[in-house]
Order: structure tokens, then C-alpha cells, then sequence
């Protein structure tokens, strides 16, 4: 049973009385589908939820509410079923498949297959469209009460902040949440570690482990080309080590390899199973694309859209350009000026926001870049421009994905990456079916397979990843090899695991230019906080073997100044404030300072850290941790960093720290956020409440 995408628009147009004959005939067609081929056909599916949108939007068609339940509950879309007008039979269904500890959400089928797996204590890897609710299973095994001890790994510090928001609300007294690395678990509490790849390959206070998810696996493939997918292999092997079982989430796989000793069992799951249907237009022929797209952002019936582009460049470039443009929301002025008053007037967010429009990509602070998701969600920023890191997992409510780009770093993005930006369109309970705007032709179909470098042979892994072999995964070709490397680099197994953080090819280069350096002077050898000429050193260092933009700079010089600035700076605000001032560069290159504070955090810390133990094998009594850990806090208190990463910006919270640790921080920004003081502004109130609560 195929009914076209024109054909369900032009049903709206229809009279009422023509409208419920058709809508009936609709349903009579489903249920002869059913009899004759089943519930698994794709078009059966769709007619779901673009019935359940069109019943919400017409109520002259209630009397056929019934009979929609009853085909939801045929297909297994039981999350569709009407619980206040459908059979005792679909209600059975439905009540059957209600988890009331995860605020009363009903599950649909396909859910409930890879639940019973998980819980009989298979390993399980699912491959699910983006709406399939894939995060949802997390928290039904959470809330089995089977499992006491999980590790959860996710890509990326704003996915974690969600997810530490959502199992705070649910699992707060059940579990205790382990995100920062100075986070300790309680004994004898259940507890969820919950971390990047770079964060929990580090911890020493994992134990044993009930069970270990990591969502979006697919990055496991080195193929994906993603620099951290060495290191996500590596830590993913130290948690199957030790793990009774495992799960794994992830997008659009078609299969997953395996080609060691088949150690690692588990079941694979593949569906298509999708809760909205989408409707795809094609404005690929259209010459002035720019013209286009505008037109198509200034509709209110796409909103809530995001834009997909290329990069974050172009992000903001079009941002302000549709900002030059048009108004399209009312309800953002006062993020905008809290914008130019904590970050600069000069930062083209501020009109961009001012206006109605939000960008979000890889260099945005994260408690801006979660306020910015929070927004567009609330639909007070109704248009969203965005790269590919909206894609990975974080949570909107968009109606519309206007895909503007074919490319990902000057590269064509492939049928898979496709799939998971389209898939960002429609969202259950919102909008039941979504809509896809292509300014390109879309790549060809192709059939997408995972192959972990954790689940290969061994002996062929990259040295980056046989350094982190734990002894039952080792062998003797691997561990030759890493006796190999301990020669050429001077290291033990603990100071190769360091750098292979920064790359061995890059490690073996800084060892050569640290040796180097030694002998023209000393400005290396220093201990606790050094001065300018000593950081100046060791970013020549740095800047000899990696790019200065690679950390937010230009040059190896203005890193430096960079450095010392932020280190100076009484305040993130004045830091900030300090560089708009003095900034004349391009507008949509603004934010490279963003990047930077990004590179404090990861980047510039590993390579400080390997640059150390090089000098050290020179002279021991080198020692730089204490500005390592400065500098990966951006030389402000651990309290305030950890805050920013949970939505909080640093620039408010740091109006009010007074040397109180993180929980004492929270109830005395709560507490001024709740009452009718002045040292908030009311957008900040919101805004500490929307994170916090």
C-alpha cells in the first residue's frame, strides 16, 4: 500500500465529509496490507504517524481515533496508541508496554524486542533510525534495577550534559552519577560513569561493570575518518574487560565486522522501524541557493529548521546574512544582549540571536551552545544553522532540515552521514512528520558496514591502539611492537599510552624538537608556573609539529599571547570582552578564540603533557602538572569549569564562586535564581533553572 507524499497533503485541502470516507478508506487498506503481507511494509509503517498528524489537526475526524489505535497497535507502533479513545484490547497494549518509571512513555515493538534481548543478558548492538528512541532503552535498563554498575560512553560533552540531565531526573536517588574526571563513586552506591572516550580510558575506579553502552558505535570504525576513533577503541576494550555485558546504539548499519578471534558475542540488530514519517523536496535545480534558502527559512510553517552546512564558517556567515535579512522571533532579545555583554559587542551572534536565529557547531562554548539547542527547542530561536555535530545525538525538536551543503571538511559526505542529517527531521509527540529540503543531489544509496579496530585482529591495529592492549588482548606480535616503541621513545607502558593521546608520529617529533631546543637553551626546564619566555618554549615546541590553528591561533606567538592572556584575565567575561576589542579580523572567524578555549580543555594539555616527560628524561625535576591542570580548567576554579560543561557559562557562575565546592555553588545559584534578587538578570534566572533543575 503506497500512497504518495502529494497525495497526503492534498487530503488536508479536502471537505470534512470527503475527508473521513477517504481517511476510512485509508484504514480498511491498511488492514487488508496487514492480512495479505504483514506489518513490517515500509509504506504500512508511514501511514502511522501521518494519520496521527493529521487526526491532531482535524478534530472533525475524532470518531476515527479508534480505528487508528487498533492499526497502531497491528504495526507495533504501540507509542501512537490513543489511550482515551481506542478498544480495551488496544488499551491492554498499550498499558502493557508503559514504563511508569520513565515518566509513563510507552514503548513500541521494536523497542521491546531489543529490551527483552538486553535484559536476558545478551550483548546487543542496535542499528535504528535517529527516531527509533534508542536513548530511551538506556534508561529502561536502568530503571530494570538489574544493573548497579554501568559505564556509558557518548561522543561528545554536550551529549553527556543531556544525558546527565535526564538520568539526574530520573536516577537521581538510585544511581550516583560519575561525569567529571574528579568525580569519586560512593561505596556501596549504584553508579553510572559517564564520559567521552579521552575521559574514561583514564579512570582508575572503574571495577567490575554490570554493563557498558557506548552510543553512536559507528565512530569504532577508523574508517569514519574521526581522529578519536583510536582512542575510542582503546577505552571501549578496557570497559568490555571489564563488563558483564554490553550495548551498543548507533544509526543506519547495515553490519557490523568482526575478524579477530571471535571473542566478543553478540546479537545485531537492524531496523528501519521509524515513529515519523518525512516528506523530501527536491531544490537542487534551483541556480540561487543562497535566495532560496532564505525564502524557505522566513516560512513559518517550516520552523522549528535547521540548516545543515558545511562549516562553522559558513554557519555564521549565512546566520548573519539571514539576520541582515529578517526578524523572525521576539523572544530572544534578551539573549543577545546578555551576548554582548559577556562575550562582546562585537560577536556576530549578538544580531544573529538578536533576530531570531542560532548557530551551533564545534567551537561554541558548550553552556551557550546548549542554551542555543534549549531555545530552538522552545522555538524562541526558530532557525537553526549547524554542522555535522548536531548530528551526533543531541536532542531537537526539528520540523525541517533544509540539507544546504554536500560536503564535511571540503569532502562529500557519504549515504550514511546523510541519513543521520535527514534523519534530524520530525520528532515523536511534536511533529509526526518531518520535512527535508536538499539544495544537492544526495549521494547514492549505499550499504553501510561498521568494522571496529577492537573487534579486528590485533596485529594489524595501529600502534596508537596496541599501546593500550590490556594483557589478555595482547600478543606477541603486539607486544614486540610495543617494546619497540618503548625503545625509540625512551617511555614506559604508561608514558607510551600518554603519547599516543597526541599520536606516536607526533610524540617521536616532539621528542626530536624537544631535544633540539635543549641544546640552544633551557627556557624548557621549569616547575610550577612559569613565566611568558618558559610557555613561549614549549608552544615553539608544540607549534614546530602541529599547526597553531589546530588550538585557535594563527601563530605560535599568538597562542602564546593567548595563553598568558587567559591566565591573566580576573574573569572569563574580561578575557572575552578583552579579545572583542581588539579583534579585526573577519566576522564569521570571530569565534576562533572559541577554539581555543577548546584546545585548553583537550589539546594543549596532552601536548604540554608529552613535551614534559621528554624534558624530564633531560632533567627530572621538571615539572609541569600544576599548569597543566590550570590550563585545562583555563586557570579558573575546577567548580566553575565543571558548571560550564553542565550549562551553566562560566561568566555567571563566576560572579558568585567564593570557594565553595560544585554543591554548594549549585544551591546558591538555584537560590538566587528562585528569589527576587537583583544580581541575576531574569534571562539568567531562566536560564540557571533550565540547566540546573
Amino acid at each position: 500500500m503506497n500512497i504518495s507524499q502529494d497525495e497526503w497533503q492534498q487530503l488536508r485541502d479536502l471537505p470534512i465529509a470527503n475527508l473521513k470516507g477517504r481517511v476510512f478508506g485509508i484504514l480498511q487498506n491498511a488492514a487488508a496490507t496487514i492480512q495479505t503481507h504483514g506489518t513490517d511494509e515500509p509504506h504500512l509503517l508511514e501511514i502511522v504517524p501521518r494519520l496521527a498528524d493529521l487526526l491532531s489537526s482535524k478534530p472533525e475526524l475524532k470518531d476515527l481515533r479508534e480505528a487508528f489505535s487498533s492499526l497502531a497497535r497491528a504495526t507495533g507502533l504501540w507509542n501512537y496508541i490513543d489511550k482515551e479513545d481506542s478498544a480495551t484490547i488496544d488499551l491492554l497494549v498499550a498499558e502493557s508496554v508503559t514504563v511508569q518509571e520513565l515518566d509513563g512513555v510507552t514503548l513500541h515493538r521494536e523497542q521491546v524486542a531489543a529490551l527483552n534481548d538486553l535484559l536476558a543478558g545478551r550483548n546487543l548492538i542496535l542499528s535504528a533510525p535517529t527516531s527509533f528512541g534508542k536513548s530511551l532503552l538506556i534508561d529502561a535498563l536502568l530503571a530494570s534495577g538489574k544493573y548497579s554498575r554501568v559505564a556509558i560512553v557518548l561522543p561528545t560533552i554536550a551529549l553527556l550534559d543531556e544525558f546527565r540531565r535526564r538520568l539526574k531526573r530520573r536516577f537521581a536517588e538510585r544511581f550516583n552519577l560519575i561525569m567529571h574526571p574528579a568525580d569519586r563513586p560512593k561505596d556501596g552506591c549504584a553508579t553510572i560513569f559517564l564520559g567521552t572516550q579521552e575521559r574514561l580510558i583514564t579512570r582508575t575506579d572503574l571495577g567490575k561493570l554490570d554493563l557498558t553502552v557506548v552510543d553512536e558505535f559507528y565512530k569504532l570504525d577508523p574508517n569514519r575518518r574521526d581522529d578519536r576513533s583510536i582512542t575510542l577503541n582503546a577505552a571501549v576494550s578496557k570497559l568490555l574487560n571489564r563488563s558483564n555485558q554490553f550495548f551498543f546504539l548507533g544509526p543506519n548499519i547495515d553490519d557490523v565486522r568482526i575478524s579477530g578471534d571471535g571473542r566478543w558475542k553478540f546479537e545485531f540488530l537492524r531496523t528501519r522501524f521509524s515513529t515519523v514519517a518525512v516528506d523530501t523536496y527536491d531544490l537542487g535545480h534551483v541556480t540561487d541557493k543562497e535566495t532560496r534558502l532564505f525564502d524557505e527559512i522566513a516560512e513559518e510553517r517550516h520552523w522549528p529548521a535547521l540548516v545543515f552546512v558545511s562549516a562553522p564558517d559558513k554557519a555564521n556567515r549565512l546566520a548573519s546574512q539571514a539576520a541582515d535579512l529578517m526578524a523572525i522571533s521576539d523572544s530572544s532579545a534578551d539573549f543577545a544582549q546578555w551576548l554582548s555583554e559577556n562575550v562582546g559587542p562585537g560577536s556576530p551572534l549578538v544580531e544573529t540571536v538578536r533576530f531570531g536565529f542560532g548557530v551551533h557547531h564545534g567551537r561554541l562554548p558548550r553552556a551557550i551552545a546548549s542554551q542555543m539547542v534549549r531555545m530552538f527547542n522552545q522555538k524562541d530561536l526558530p532557525v537553526l544553522f549547524c554542522t555535522s555535530t548536531l548530528i551526533e545525538g543531541v536532542n531537537t525538536a526539528a520540523k525541517t532540515v533544509l540539507i544546504f551543503d554536500k560536503t564535511i571538511n571540503r569532502e562529500d559526505y557519504d549515504f550514511f552521514t546523510y541519513s543521520n542529517i535527514k534523519g534530524r527531521a520530525g520528532r515523536l509527540g511534536e511533529h509526526h512528520v518531518g520535512q527535508v529540503y536538499l539544495f544537492n543531489a544526495p549521494p547514492e544509496h549505499a550499504l553501510t558496514e561498521v568494522a571496529p579496530t577492537l573487534f579486528g585482529d590485533q596485529d594489524d591495529a595501529p600502534d596508537d591502539y596496541v599501546v593500550h592492549l590490556e594483557e589478555q588482548d595482547a600478543t606477541r606480535r603486539t607486544d614486540t611492537r610495543v617494546a619497540t616503541l618503548k625503545m625509540a621513545l625512551g617511555l614506559d607502558a604508561d608514558g607510551l599510552r600518554l603519547a599516543a593521546s597526541v599520536g606516536l608520529e607526533h610524540a617521536l617529533a616532539l621528542k626530536q624538537a624537544v631535544q633540539k631546543a635543549l641544546t640552544e637553551n633551557d627556557n624548557l626546564v621549569w616547575a610550577g608556573f612559569p613565566k611568558y619566555p618558559k610557555i613561549k618554549a614549549v608552544v615553539d615546541v608544540i607549534c614546530s609539529v602541529r599547526r597553531a590553528g589546530e588550538f585557535g591561533a594563527f601563530t605560535a606567538s599568538q597562542l602564546t599571547y593567548f595563553i598568558s592572556d587567559l591566565r591573566r584575565a580576573r574573569s572569563m567575561r574580561d578575557f572575552l570582552l578583552t579579545y572583542d576589542n581588539k579583534y579585526k579580523g573577519k566576522q564569521e572567524a570571530y569565534d576562533t578564540v572559541f577554539k581555543f578555549l577548546r584546545a585548553c580543555e583537550y589539546g594543549l594539555p596532552q601536548h604540554f603533557s608529552v613535551v614534559e616527560i621528554f624534558v624530564k628524561q633531560h632533567a627530572p625535576a621538571t615539572d609541569y602538572s600544576l599548569f597543566i591542570e590550570s590550563i585545562s580548567r583555563w586557570f579558573k576554579p575546577e567548580e566553575l569549569k565543571n558548571l560550564d560543561e553542565e550549562g551553566i557559562p562560566i561568566q555567571i557562575s563566576e560572579r558568585f564562586y567564593d570557594g565553595e565546592d560544585k554543591e554548594q555553588l549549585v544551591k546558591k545559584l538555584l537560590s538566587h535564581a528562585r528569589s527576587r534578587s537583583q544580581t541575576l538578570s531574569a534571562f539568567e534566572k531562566k536560564w540557571i533553572i533550565a540547566a540546573l533543575e
